[in-house]
C-alpha cells in the first residue's frame, strides 16, 4: 500500500516539476543584469510520503546563500550573517534553475543554479555594517618549506606533509588557485643554502620560472614546542608578512596536518577579499553620454556596466538624436572609475560635467 502510494505521488510530483517552474520564472516581473550566481548547488533527501519538494529547494537557497557568502565576505563578517532568515535568502534571489533531479534508492538528488541580485545582496549587507569583496579568482603559486629547527634541515618537497597534501581538498567558494613548484634540484640547494637567511630570502630567481604575478612563500618553523609559519604574500609587487603559531603538533599526523592547512587557507582568502573589497558606503554618481551612432560601442559599453562589480546600478536618463545618457552610480573614486573603465578599453572626456564617452 505504501509502495503504490509512492508511486503515485511520484508520478503528481513530475507532473508539477514543469508546472512550478513556469509559474516561478513567468513570475519574474523584473530581470536585472547584475547577479552572483551560484551553480552546482547539490541536495538529496529521502523520498518519503511527507516529501515537499519546495523545502528542498529551500536548503538549495540556503546553501547558495553561503555559499555566496564565503566567497565574498573574508571569515570574520561571515559569522555576522549566520542567523539571516530563510526569508529574507529568498528575497534576493533572483531567479533559480533545476539542472537535474533524479532517484536513487529512494533518495532523490536535486542539482540548483540559483541567481542572487547583487544589489540587494549589497544593501542587506550594508545595512549589516559589512562590506563585500569582488570574487575575483586568481593563481597564487604557493611554496611551503618546512624547517626542522632541530636537525638544521629544509624539507621542500620530499617528506614535506604540507606540500603534499595542500591542494587535496578544494571548497568551491574558494577564490584561490594555488600553483605549486614543481621538484627542481636546482630550486632545492638554492634554498637549502639560505638556511641562516631564510626569512630575508625573497625567492626571487624561483618565482620567476614560474611568470605569477602574485606568490605566497609560507615558511614553517617546527620544533618540539610548536609550530610557527611565517607567510610572505605578495600581490602586484605589495608585500605583507603574516605570522602564526600552533601548538603541540605532530608534524606526522594526518589530522593535525590538515588543521594547519585549514588555518593558513582561511587566512589567504581572508587576505585576497579584503584586498578586493568594496566600500558600497561610497556611491559616486555619473553622468556619461555616448554617442546615438556607434550601436557597437553602446551595446559593449552596456555590457560593461553590467559586469563590473563595482557599478552599483545603471540606468538610461534620457537620449536625443545625437547622445543617449547614463546615469551610473560607482562604488568608488572618480579615478578609480576612469582606471577600470581603461583596462576595458573606455576613455572619456571629462572636461564638463557630463562626461563623453570617447
Amino acid at each position: 500500500m505504501i509502495n503504490n502510494k509512492k508511486i503515485h505521488f511520484k508520478i503528481l510530483y513530475n507532473f508539477f516539476i514543469f508546472l512550478s517552474s513556469i509559474i516561478f520564472f513567468f513570475s519574474t516581473t523584473k530581470v536585472f543584469s547584475k547577479a552572483f550566481n551560484v551553480n552546482d548547488i547539490d541536495i538529496s533527501r529521502p523520498f518519503e510520503i511527507n516529501f515537499d519538494k519546495n523545502e528542498v529547494i529551500d536548503d538549495g537557497f540556503k546553501k547558495a546563500f553561503f555559499q555566496l557568502i564565503s566567497s565574498i565576505l573574508n571569515s570574520t563578517d561571515q559569522e555576522k550573517v549566520n542567523k539571516i532568515k530563510l526569508n529574507q535568502i529568498k528575497g534576493m534571489v533572483e531567479s533559480f534553475s533545476i539542472k537535474e533531479e533524479k532517484f536513487i534508492n529512494e533518495i532523490y538528488h536535486l542539482s540548483l543554479g540559483v541567481s542572487f541580485n547583487k544589489k540587494k545582496i549589497f544593501k542587506y549587507l550594508e545595512k549589516e555594517n559589512i562590506f563585500p569583496s569582488i570574487p575575483i579568482k586568481n593563481k597564487f603559486l604557493f611554496i611551503p618549506v618546512v624547517i626542522d629547527e632541530q636537525k638544521r634541515d629544509l624539507l621542500i618537497f620530499d617528506n614535506n606533509k604540507i606540500f603534499d597534501t595542500w591542494n587535496e581538498d578544494k571548497e568551491k567558494y574558494e577564490l584561490i588557485e594555488y600553483i605549486l613548484p614543481t621538484e627542481d634540484l636546482e630550486d632545492i640547494n638554492l634554498i637549502k643554502k639560505r638556511y641562516d637567511s631564510i626569512e630575508q630570502y625573497n625567492f626571487k630567481e624561483i618565482i620567476d620560472k614560474y611568470y605569477l604575478d602574485d606568490s605566497i612563500i609560507s615558511l614553517i618553523f617546527k620544533n618540539e614546542k610548536e609550530v610557527r609559519v611565517l607567510s610572505r604574500i605578495t600581490v602586484n609587487e605589495k608585500v605583507v608578512i603574516k605570522n602564526q603559531s600552533f601548538s603541540n603538533i605532530d608534524m606526522n599526523n594526518t589530522e593535525q596536518i590538515k588543521n594547519i592547512i585549514n588555518n593558513l587557507k582561511i587566512i589567504y582568502e581572508d587576505y585576497w577579499k579584503n584586498y578586493n573589497k568594496i566600500n558600497t558606503s561610497i556611491k559616486l554618481s555619473l553622468t556619461i553620454k555616448v554617442k546615438t551612432l556607434s550601436n557597437l560601442k553602446i551595446s559593449n559599453f552596456e555590457k560593461i556596466l553590467s559586469e563590473t562589480d563595482l557599478i552599483y546600478d545603471f540606468t538610461v536618463s534620457k537620449f536625443d538624436k545625437d547622445f543617449i545618457y547614463y546615469q551610473v552610480i560607482f562604488n568608488g573614486t572618480p579615478n578609480f572609475f576612469l582606471k577600470t573603465m581603461k583596462d576595458n578599453n573606455f576613455n572619456f572626456d571629462t572636461q564638463n560635467k557630463i562626461w563623453v564617452l570617447k
